[in-house]
């Protein structure tokens, strides 16, 4: 499917033609004041403000391989392949956050715990294709939903210190040093596995202004969300030995009217690439009548220093469009990449804050994608904490012929094109000893021409999050 920027701008006057008669939310302007209240005034102490929480996820995942795609493992040195994949893991969680210290800096630490069993762990002790017994190689080496042996075999039951970090609070700036976590649209904690990840670095927050808040980071390592050990960062698509010594990043967010929120951040992946971002999001009328939703984010990349993955020039962005009526919303996505490499964002993280990035990222060079979802909130028929959701999402006109640097995989690509279409739904307890646990079912298919990278495959997760309070 093609839309011209005609359609495009054909759907956006139509769906603002259609809240025109909603309730209009207030578009009044909010100026910027300094904030009369201090977070460190109220602070109650080291060991008056401690806590200690945690939270237990069982994580399932199976994965079917079509088209004669097919995963490669080792069983004892010989290379096999194998055209399905199941993960099982239960990943743990045990922090401890301490209050801040009174005065007019306040000093307070973070740490946690993460802790991983693998539920299937596809043992070779037990003979392949006999009563049942697990196939082998299931769990691919390498990969980032459990950690595995050289061999295949998934790792029994692993641990690391997830979060170590001291904080320092004035007013309302914090300093935090050391292994923690981040959000960003660059260097965002990623945790759609049993375990998220982790950054090690400083970040500056701050929050004087109404309306207005900082951000400034600097990051060595980061913790795999299926590894022991830090790694330095890199990319997520491109040559895997180039990697960057830091990473540095900034931001600001600003919120000059109640239904706008607008972002512009810079990040500096060390002789990688330097990565611009700006994002909106506005919402216009009332949803109980009719409501819109339209959001943008915008990337800029270009290669940096070294240049380590080769020449990078490329633009992104993603558009969408959400029309809700009670329990009902209905988005329109469209997203184009313009450039000869993918749109990348570093490893290990969830630096891709664009429309269309699901199961595949829909990033491909000079690729254009246009997305249909529907979401059910179930809370408007009398059963609050039930949802439900339907997307089918295309892309089209991937083609890397024209990519004439290093750092990229792409030059087969030529006229690639894929579809993914999914169903799911979740369900968070409102009350009760086991209240904001959820409960997460998807099942995602994958449909690729010949190059296209990610394949074809059928995948169905189902996902628990259990969270809990010790202290």
């Amino acid at each position: 499917m093609k839309l011209s920027s005609t359609a495009l701008l054909a759907l956006a006057i139509s769906s603002v033609t259609a809240t025109a008669y909603a309730e209009s939310q207030s578009q009044a302007f909010t100026p910027v004041t300094v904030k009369e209240k201090s977070a460190q005034s109220e602070a109650t102490g080291f060991v008056e403000g401690q806590s200690v929480t945690g939270s237990t996820r069982n994580w399932y995942a199976n994965e079917s391989f079509r088209r004669g795609a097919t995963l490669r493992y080792k069983d004892n040195g010989v290379l096999k392949e194998t055209d399905r994949r199941i993960n099982w893991v239960q990943g743990t969680i045990i922090k401890y956050n301490s209050g801040f210290t009174e005065g007019t800096v306040g000093f307070s630490t973070e740490i946690a715990a993460y802790n991983a069993i693998a539920l299937d762990r596809d043992r070779k002790d037990l003979a392949s294709g006999n009563g049942g017994a697990p196939e082998p190689g299931r769990v691919r080496p390498g990969n980032n939903r459990t950690l595995t042996e050289d061999g295949g075999d998934a790792v029994d039951q692993w641990s690391k210190l997830g979060l170590a970090n001291v904080k320092a609070r004035f007013s309302n700036t914090t300093l935090t040093a050391g292994r923690q976590n981040f959000s960003s649209p660059q260097v965002d904690v990623i945790g759609n596995r049993p375990l998220p990840s982790s950054f090690e670095g400083v970040t500056l927050h701050s929050e004087e202004l109404e309306n207005l808040s900082f951000d400034l980071g600097t990051f060595d390592r980061n913790s795999p969300r299926t590894e022991q050990s830090q790694r330095k960062f890199r990319s997520e698509y491109g040559d895997s030995s180039a990697e960057a010594d830091h990473v540095n990043t900034a931001g600001i967010t600003y919120q000059p009217f109640a239904s706008l929120t607008t972002s512009l951040w810079g990040t500096q992946a060390e002789d990688l690439w330097n990565q611009y971002y700006f994002g909106a999001s506005h919402v216009l009328g009332d949803s109980s009548i009719l409501s819109l939703t339209t959001g943008l984010n915008y990337y800029k990349t270009v290669d940096e220093g070294k240049a380590k993955l080769g020449q990078i020039d490329n633009d992104t962005y993603s558009l969408s469009f959400g029309l809700t009526h009670t329990a009902h919303t209905l988005t329109f996505s469209y997203q184009e990449v313009n450039g000869n490499e993918y749109f990348d964002y570093l490893h290990e993280t969830n630096g891709i804050y664009l429309a269309n990035s699901l199961l595949s990222d829909f990033n491909g060079p000079n690729e254009k994608s246009f997305q249909i979802a529907y979401g059910l909130n179930m809370a408007e028929y009398g059963i609050p904490g039930l949802k439900f959701n339907i997307y089918q999402a295309r892309g089209w006109g991937i083609d890397g012929t024209h990519y004439n640097s290093t750092g990229y995989d792409v030059k087969s690509m030529d006229g690639e094109h894929h579809y993914e279409y999914g169903i799911g739904t979740s369900y968070a307890v409102q009350t009760g000893p086991l209240k904001a646990t959820t409960v997460r079912a998807t099942y995602t298919t994958h449909r690729a021409s010949e190059n296209q990278a990610d394949g074809s495959l059928n995948e169905f997760r189902l996902v628990t999050t259990i969270p809990f309070n010790i202290l």
